[in-house]
């Protein structure tokens, strides 16, 4: 059974790993048998082989099985290096009489190995999960005995016994009953093949080349620095850099962008890799509104200091050791830099998009730190790029000296003004929100307006500025009292919302009655993850629900939705329960009750693309199975 080959015209050796796999298929008839054989084999190998030291094979292949849902079990492979399993040789089944049936697995794609005796196999050289639909006959928790069977090989050439393990698993309570559809994949209604971003890019992290995961995940970031959730950190480092004096350098402006860019990515990973293992969302943490209310404080601290109300810096006694210790070294602190970074990669960036979901879920699940973590890194890294390229022009567009740079400065201080009202536009009410922005507005009128008598050169376009700046403000006072929210459109009085139908539910069991009551009805469900601080949440609202192909797609569907921005004991349960690291995230179940996780959506989607998408998800099953145990 135990053979061993190597590469050359001709291998003696084969046919002992040939006759391994051909008895394997004999191994479960005849179990006492094939224990006495495989010894004798194994002797013979070692014999062979005495030099190779091979590991056991409960080192070798770790499986781990749980249900995830009531209606879901996953099964988990861990594969050491150096070995593989092969795909077909995965078998999941149950004893008769259970009150239950396994639907088709959702095996990953795996890796083809060619083999000179059986041809192309698939085979899986990594770490993975295998999902397992369960169809249950009765609402009441029950164990479920689940027969796993497989076979491996080390790439040294020895390969082991076909190996069966029951494990026994409590499945949960359920909301619903219903028989799994024929031919089912990932899960009930996922039969079409359909896998979502997030799950796609989560299979590139377990088990894809890591130079195209490291570029899909760079890609990925640099998409995100240009949506409303990142593009706020542009003014934050524009700010450093014209803080920290009239005589910055190309060379020094991009040096303060490197430090910024790598504390958000340094924290990034490591908080992303610290909360996921715990299995805790960090976003939602750090979103309290008290928390939001201190770094806008923060801001406009920072920028009343650039007005030159005042000069923020450490007692003197502090900087004279510090002088005597980096030798008068120029410009701004790079430890505070790095700090500010590593705050805005936790505060500012309160985007949870597919990329993002799949490295925490994949570090929470799998446990693969290091390609997890890397993939954060590489995100990181891509929403950073605008930020080096502000630094990298800065010695450009900044002057070196005189009275442009103060008034420069001061302009900075307006962003910074901006950036902490964008931030107090999450938590606080539409109107409150319209009327702050007249400060950052009418502060760079006045900032500009006083720049006219500083230049002679740029007086014209800053009267030009500062009167389109002035009347800006104007509009957005006269749209105040005109009952107008939307800074963007000031005189335009804000349109009654368009009414969603949502259902607010509060706890896992509200959840489980709902999408109960659905399903006897016929109806299937969506649920929306919403929170007050989230963007992207409040994008899907206004641009994609109220949408008339959405509407349509979603006409038998009951809209559910949960409201994590208090974060409190049932909003974390939920979260759990669910897997989700943050807003927005949707979940669809269908008529039968039971939850299509495969078409997840996480981040903003166009009406166009979740339309038609939740049709697919919420559609009835084509067909239903018979309730029996596969094999």
């Amino acid at each position: 059974m135990f053979g061993r080959y190597n590469s050359g015209p001709m291998k003696p050796q084969m046919p002992a790993r040939l006759l391994a796999l051909l008895l394997g298929g004999l191994a479960l008839a005849t179990p006492v048998v094939w224990a006495a054989d495989a010894a004798a084999l194994a002797g013979l190998s070692r014999s062979a082989a005495q030099d190779d030291e091979f590991l056991p094979q409960e080192v070798v292949f770790k499986i781990h099985a749980e249900a995830t849902a009531p209606d879901r079990v996953e099964v988990r492979f861990g594969v050491h290096k150096g070995y593989y399993l092969y795909r077909d040789k995965l078998k999941f089944s149950m004893a008769e009489g259970q009150p239950a049936a396994l639907g088709t697995p959702a095996l990953p794609e795996g890796e083809k190995k060619t083999d000179e005796f059986f041809g192309e196999q698939v085979v899986y050289h990594h770490d993975f999960v295998v999902k397992l639909p369960v169809s249950r006959g009765s609402l009441e928790p029950f164990t479920l005995p689940l027969k796993v069977s497989w076979q491996g090989c080390a790439e040294a050439g020895l390969c082991y016994p076909p190996t069966s393990k029951t494990f026994d698993i409590e499945m949960p309570r359920a909301t619903a009953v219903a028989a799994l559809p024929a031919g089912s994949g990932d899960l009930p209604g996922g039969g079409d093949g359909y896998v979502s971003e997030q799950d796609s890019l989560a299979g590139l992290i377990r088990g894809g080349n890591l130079f195209l995961m490291a570029g899909m995940f760079f890609l990925a970031g640099l998409a995100l620095a240009f949506t409303p959730c990142v593009l706020p950190m542009v003014p934050i480092v524009a700010g450093i850099i014209a803080g920290s004096g009239p005589n910055v350098t190309r060379g020094r402006a991009f040096g303060l962008s490197v430090a910024y860019v790598l504390g958000m990515a340094a924290t990034y990973t490591i908080a992303g890799v610290a909360f996921a293992a715990a299995g805790q969302q960090a976003q939602t943490l750090f979103q309290q509104p008290w928390i939001i209310g201190l770094f806008a404080a923060l801001f406009v601290t920072m920028a009343l200091s650039m007005f030159g109300f005042f000069t923020v810096q450490m007692p003197s006694f502090i900087q004279t050791r510090l002088t005597e210790l980096s030798n008068r070294q120029r410009g701004g602190h790079l430890a505070g830099v790095v700090l500010m970074g590593a705050l805005s990669a936790l505060i500012v960036t309160t985007c949870v998009g597919p990329a993002l979901v799949a490295a925490l879920s994949v570090i929470g699940q799998s446990g693969q730190v290091a390609r997890g973590g890397l993939a954060l890194f590489s995100m990181a890294i891509g929403m950073g790029v605008p930020l080096l390229v502000v630094g990298a022009s800065a010695g450009r567009l900044l002057p070196r000296a005189g009275a442009w740079m103060d008034t420069v400065k001061q302009v900075m201080g307006v962003m910074m003004l901006g950036v902490a009202v964008w931030m107090l536009s999450r938590i606080l009410p539409e109107r409150i929100s319209f009327a702050l922005w007249i400060v950052p507005v009418g502060a760079l009128a006045a900032v500009l307006h006083r720049s006219m008598a500083n230049s002679r050169s740029g007086r014209i376009v800053a009267r030009f500025a500062a009167t389109a700046a002035g009347v800006y403000a104007v509009l957005l006072g006269i749209g105040l009292f005109k009952g107008a929210t939307d800074p963007l459109r000031p005189l335009q009085a804000a349109a009654p919302h368009a009414s969603l139908p949502f259902e607010r539910i509060r706890t896992l069991e509200e959840l489980d009655a709902r999408v109960a009551a659905a399903s006897a009805g016929g109806r299937s469900v969506m649920v929306d993850f919403y929170a007050d601080w989230c963007v992207s949440c409040k994008e899907m609202e206004k641009y994609t629900f109220p949408q008339d192909a959405v509407r349509t797609a979603l006409s038998n569907t009951v809209w559910l939705q949960v409201d994590v921005t208090a974060n409190n004991e049932s909003d974390q349960q939920l979260l759990k329960h669910f897997g989700i690291f943050g807003p927005p995230t949707i979940a669809f179940y269908g008529p039968d009750g039971v939850e299509r996780r495969n078409y997840r959506v996480v981040g903003f989607m166009k009406a166009e693309e979740f339309g038609p998408l939740a049709a697919q998800a919420t559609a009835a099953p084509a067909t239903v199975a018979t309730a029996s145990p596969s094999r």
